[in-house]
């Protein structure tokens, strides 16, 4: 079950951002997307690939994406690929997700570190993953590095922050835009990054339209204004859900009239 929250204005208003968010205080919300024709990306998160009894499972995952019947343009993968932040666990991530024949656009996770200061497999396995943006048909995508080490509970470190101050300026403010990171940035949502609130003041005069996260394994919307934030239950052979629920896969998301609009895709484990 999605959990939808509903913020009033009172509440927006105490949390910072999320009144930055609220209809007619959100610049970037009261403007028309440029006209584009609509496309189809998909979101995966969670995948704690642990060792090679869950290159099945995610080789059936790939296998699903290829099969829609939307043409899928790209793949946002949001953190956590790993178990052990490894390179013979990152290594099939990699190669497996590269049979997609579509780019990968990945951000890393608390678990994709060995340790305080190694994410060496990760970058040298994904570079150019950190702090990015892209743009397809009009529409910007911001992947961002919330992550502090293997920490289960962080504030988004200051250099991000930094990265923001330094790339916003370039980005165009009218049209659409998309957030991926790995750490959640949704109120009340558990595992919250601590500055959530600094990240989304930062995009206050941009046209955010939706927020993707991971992490916290369970599927959460957060509606603040005309701003969706979501987590998503994870999609991993070898891990549960945090809140229970059984079901495991990814997100089918379209791009279309300035809205995202996403649809969970179950992948059943075997």
């Amino acid at each position: 079950m999605t959990l939808v929250r509903r913020l009033s204005r009172r509440q927006l208003l105490r949390y910072g951002a999320g009144s930055l968010l609220a209809a007619g205080l959100w610049p970037g919300g009261l403007r028309a997307a440029d006209a584009a024709d609509p496309f189809h990306f998909v979101v995966v998160n969670d995948l704690h690939y642990l060792n090679e009894r869950c290159t099945p499972w995610h080789e059936a995952v790939v296998k699903r994406i290829k099969a829609h019947e939307e043409k899928v343009e790209f793949c946002l993968l949001v953190g956590d690929l790993a178990e052990e932040g490894k390179a013979e666990q990152l290594g099939p991530v990699r190669d497996i997700y590269r049979g997609l024949g579509l780019p990968l656009h990945v951000v890393c996770g608390n678990h994709d570190w060995r340790a305080e200061k190694d994410r060496k497999a990760f970058d040298d396995l994904f570079p150019k993953s950190g702090n990015y943006s892209f743009e397809d048909r009009g529409w910007q995508f911001v992947g961002l590095d919330s992550t502090d080490g293997p920490k289960a509970k962080v504030a988004v470190r200051a250099e991000t922050l930094k990265w923001l101050d330094d790339a916003l300026p370039k980005l165009d403010k009218k049209k659409p835009l998309v957030l991926f990171t790995h750490f959640p940035l949704g109120p009340w949502v558990v595992y919250r990054a601590t500055n959530a609130d600094a990240v989304l003041e930062r995009f206050k005069e941009y046209n955010l339209r939706s927020v993707f996260n991971g992490h916290f394994h369970a599927s959460t919307e957060r509606q603040v204004g005309d701003v969706t934030l979501t987590t998503n239950r994870c999609c991993s052979f070898s891990r549960r859900n945090h809140d229970g629920s059984k079901e495991k896969g990814y997100f089918l998301c379209q791009a279309k009239e300035g809205k995202v609009t996403r649809k969970f895709v179950e992948h059943e484990q075997k």
